[in-house]
């Protein structure tokens, strides 16, 4: 019998029909990240926005964070279900690369970067439905249809909001 105390977490063969599982993941873990990165530059918008759409923006940005974070579960779920391992150090969730909404910028300027940010997953999920379709792997790409629903109503009430 396996000493519990000792099982380490890994990538394991699935047998559910997906022919890619490890490009799915891959993809689904780019997702995850992007949409991570996301759920923290959300954040810093709503602790920093300031001005007349103060109100508007902070509700709507602690509601698109909390859709954001319960979705963070559901990719990594996924990319598990698939048999890999979800990326969990700040490095593999964070675009370091990325540029941050820029608290000290006007509330336009900060409501198009989470607009930019949201286009840009949901092109991301475009592609992964794409990919987890040729896999024969209907599950990632329904749930990436809805993700990239989400994205785009997202998007569009962000835009919405910075053209007034």
């Amino acid at each position: 019998m396996k000493d519990l105390r000792t099982v380490t977490p890994g990538a394991v063969k699935v047998k559910t029909g997906v022919e890619a599982p490890e490009a799915v993941a891959e993809k689904l873990a780019e997702i995850l990240s992007g949409t991570y990165d996301l759920l923290i530059r959300t954040h810093e918008v709503h602790w920093n926005i300031e001005g007349p759409m103060f109100y508007g923006v902070h509700m709507l940005t602690e509601t698109q964070y909390g859709e954001l974070f319960a979705a963070t579960d559901e990719l990594a779920e996924r990319i598990r279900a698939l048999g890999h391992l979800a990326p969990a150090t700040p490095g593999a969730l964070l675009d370091t690369d990325a540029k941050g909404t820029k608290a000290k910028a006007g509330a336009a300027a900060m409501i198009t970067a989470l607009k930019d940010r949201h286009e840009a997953l949901s092109r991301a999920c475009h592609e992964g439905i794409t990919l987890a379709e040729d896999s024969g792997d209907p599950v990632t790409a329904d749930m990436l249809t809805a993700r990239s629903a989400a994205h785009e109503k997202a998007a569009w009430m962000l835009r919405s909001m910075a053209a007034g």
